[in-house]
């Protein structure tokens, strides 16, 4: 009796799970309405941002040429200086009196001179004697010449009309001949030195280079764009073995010299797309280090589907391979769907989705 109770009870709990089981096997899960849209095709431009430092299209250390105190300092730091504007002056006490003492022996040098002369035309002296008396002559006004350019010396005016760096040397400092005393900028035009990929280098050489290297943008690091275009003028000769990238240089009109040398930021530059497929990236999702998205059939069930992706810009992702323009996507609720599930869907224009996301926005 024991063991055919056992058997009554059995079989009819393995019909209920098989029954169940085939039950679940044809059921679609009911998700309610979600947005979808389709991705869109068109041309584009992908943008990329490289750090750059600024650097003033001229600037030099202004250094002392002669050894002495620091007399006067005509000028101010951060002042934009005219050029061959008196500087910084040093004592030339010692130098003004090499000069008077060069002017004497020049002035006594012609006097000989000139007696020498005034004999030789009369066939007193001999040709050769005439001549030491012109070297002599010459030296000495050599002498005098050298004395006054160490006199000059001291006088340190600009050289190119700049703005004025920080001082090194106070007034009543000892400067010896070579010491830092600031430095001068040219921030009229300024350069922005940032480093590319080689294969980041091949695509703008190659897609439309003229349109890449003649509008370049700069983000200062307060994030707003400047207010001039650039353009890239110079690439690097050689690339950098270690790093594997190459140097270029952007150059920009400072006209208002908001920018200054030192400064960093950002060149932002780019590539046009033609015929490129775009997707917002929110409609993608993640599996290990793939990328998905839902695509919804004429059934408006959902299927998972890999993609490729070619390159991505701020909130949209260009496709490489696994969507069509005439596919419809998920646009939002992808953690409420999995594959299979049935959905309302509503759909959403392309065109007015990616507006939505301000592709291309600054």
């Amino acid at each position: 009796m024991k063991r055919s109770w056992s058997h009554s009870v059995f079989l009819p709990v393995i019909f209920v799970v098989v029954a169940s089981s085939c039950k679940h096997a044809e059921h679609h899960e009911e998700m309610g309405k979600l947005p979808v849209t389709n991705p869109l095709r068109t041309s584009t431009e992908l943008t990329r941002d490289y750090v750059a430092q600024i650097h003033a299209i001229q600037h030099i250390e202004i250094r002392a040429l002669e050894r002495g105190y620091l007399q006067r300092i005509f000028v101010d730091e951060g002042q934009i200086v005219p050029d061959g504007t008196k500087m910084f002056q040093i004592m030339p006490l010692i130098y003004q009196a090499d000069v008077e003492k060069a002017e004497a022996e020049a002035e006594r040098a012609q006097i000989e001179f000139n007696n020498t002369k005034a004999l030789a035309d009369k066939d007193v002296v001999s040709p050769n004697e005439l001549a030491l008396s012109k070297a002599d002559l010459s030296k000495a006004k050599a002498t005098l010449s050298l004395a006054a350019t160490h006199r000059g010396l001291t006088e340190i005016r600009a050289p190119f009309t700049g703005l004025m760096g920080r001082f090194h040397a106070r007034l009543g400092s000892l400067i010896a001949d070579g010491d830092l005393l600031t430095t001068l900028s040219d921030t009229t035009t300024i350069w922005a030195y940032f480093n590319v990929g080689e294969a980041e280098y091949l695509k703008y050489k190659t897609a439309a280079p003229d349109h890449n290297m003649d509008k370049v943008k700069l983000v200062m690091a307060n994030g707003e764009v400047f207010n001039q275009i650039g353009a890239v003028k110079t690439i690097e000769g050689d690339f950098n073995n270690e790093t594997g990238t190459i140097a270029f240089r952007a150059t920009f009109a400072n006209p208002a010299a908001l920018l200054r040398h030192g400064q960093t930021g950002k060149v932002r530059m780019s590539i046009p797309l033609e015929n490129a497929l775009l997707i917002p990236q929110k409609a993608t999702f993640d599996v290990l280090d793939k990328k998905f998205v839902f695509v919804v059939d004429e059934k408006h069930v959902v299927h998972t589907r890999a993609i490729t992706v070619a390159a991505e810009q701020p909130q949209v992702f260009v496709i490489a391979e696994g969507l069509s323009e005439k596919d419809t996507i998920l646009l939002d609720g992808l953690r409420k769907v999995r594959d299979g599930s049935v959905v309302d869907p509503v759909f959403e224009k392309p065109v007015e989705v990616m507006a939505h996301l301000q592709v291309g926005a600054e």
